[in-house]
């Protein structure tokens, strides 16, 4: 992996380039498998209850606001049920008041939809509320004169419809929410660990281009934290909703309270990884600590995976970040320049945040980080 952060051909680097992008496209396939199927019972079951049970000629929008559910986002549906319906509701309300008072028509159209999206955006709604207004604005104006009683039908199907794609969802086919989790940290993490080896691996050899390599690849690789943040989202409203699910609560509570705090860390560890390429460009001394507190970093994040998987309490990360801390603090108290003076206190930023990833409480954490650059 480090050559190939290094460099290579042209050649080489499009086979690694397609190669990665298979293994990504696969991964995503596998996470988000269950998304699909979820979102085509949803529509099946919504579309049989409008048309079988309550005789709606036209049961179109009952499968569209399930699908709307599902995959409108992975995170927060119960939240998105409210605003699809609320978007429903809005645009009904646009779309009747103006077809009474001017008709229709083109321009009619185009000031109900105005109408619709701006009164969703005045009350703070977000994308989807605007959406579903502005689309029932639309059906509403159009098909209206020819369907005059569209408007209950149509309020009462995206009722089902959201209702249906929440039951499936949560009960009849609610994603695994360790396994799905699972599947996205061990990449994102990994990469994550493995990135801060091969800088450290950089400081050792005093390879510049190494260390800029490395930053080059945490530039592409950010939206893997991005997504691993969606993911335990998802899976932590399915462990709150769902009751076949539950028993997986610790665990994902424990990632979800983990996502934020690592996803600062790596933001910070980019500017630690920049001013370590910085401090090698300047042939700054680098006292073999530093890489040492870097390799302790990198232990850090893949035990702070594993105990999380396992369900432990994290006491070895917690006790590997705080032994990359007393590294740096040793690097600081050697030969070293101004970036390497700042590589240090990034590692400091970041080791807190691993802290804090951990369950500790931040007043805690600060004065374990301090303790332990002080070497004690």
């Amino acid at each position: 992996m480090a050559s190939n952060l290094a460099g290579g051909s042209p050649v080489g680097w499009l086979r690694t380039w397609l190669a990665g992008t298979g293994r990504d496209s696969a991964r995503r396939l596998r996470t988000y498998l269950i998304i699909g199927v979820q979102a085509g019972l949803a529509a099946a079951i919504a579309w049989l209850i409008a048309h079988e049970v309550l005789g709606t000629e036209e049961p179109t929008f009952a499968p569209a606001a399930a699908v709307a559910v599902i995959a409108a986002s992975l995170g927060n549906r119960a939240w998105r049920t409210v605003e699809l319906i609320l978007g429903v509701g809005l645009g009904i309300a646009a779309g009747d008041l103006l077809i009474a008072l001017l008709g229709t028509g083109p321009w009619q159209t185009g000031l109900i939809v105005f109408l619709a999206v701006t009164g969703a955006a005045a009350v703070r709604g977000t994308g989807l509320l605007m959406t579903q207004a502005g689309a029932t604005a639309v059906l509403v104006a159009t098909l209206t004169p020819g369907n005059p009683d569209l408007e209950l039908p149509r309020t009462i199907n995206a009722l089902i419809g959201s209702l249906v794609g929440l039951v499936v969802m949560l009960v009849l086919a609610p994603l695994n929410p360790l396994r799905t989790v699972r599947r996205v940290a061990d990449t994102a993490l990994d990469l994550f660990a493995h990135q801060m080896t091969v800088c450290a691996k950089s400081l050792t050899d005093r390879d510049a281009r190494l260390a800029e390599a490395v930053l080059d690849q945490m530039r592409d690789s950010e939206p893997k934290l991005t997504q691993l943040t969606e993911v335990v989202t998802a899976a932590d409203e399915v462990v709150r909703f769902s009751p076949l699910r539950w028993r997986r609560r610790r665990i994902v509570h424990a990632y979800r309270h983990g996502a934020k705090h690592m996803e600062r860390a790596f933001r910070n560890s980019r500017t630690l990884v920049r001013r370590a390429g910085t401090a090698l460009r300047d042939a700054e001394p680098v006292p073999p600590d530093l890489p040492a507190a870097l390799e302790h970093y990198a232990a850090a994040v893949r035990l702070l995976h594993r105990e999380f998987l396992a369900g432990q309490e994290p006491v070895q990360a917690r006790e590997r970040a705080l032994q990359a801390v007393r590294h740096a603090g040793e690097a600081c108290r050697q030969d070293i320049g101004f970036s390497g003076t700042i590589v240090v206190s990034q590692l400091r930023i970041v080791a807190n945040e691993l802290l804090r990833a951990t369950g500790v409480r931040r007043d805690e954490a600060r004065r374990l980080v301090r303790r332990a650059a002080a070497g004690y």
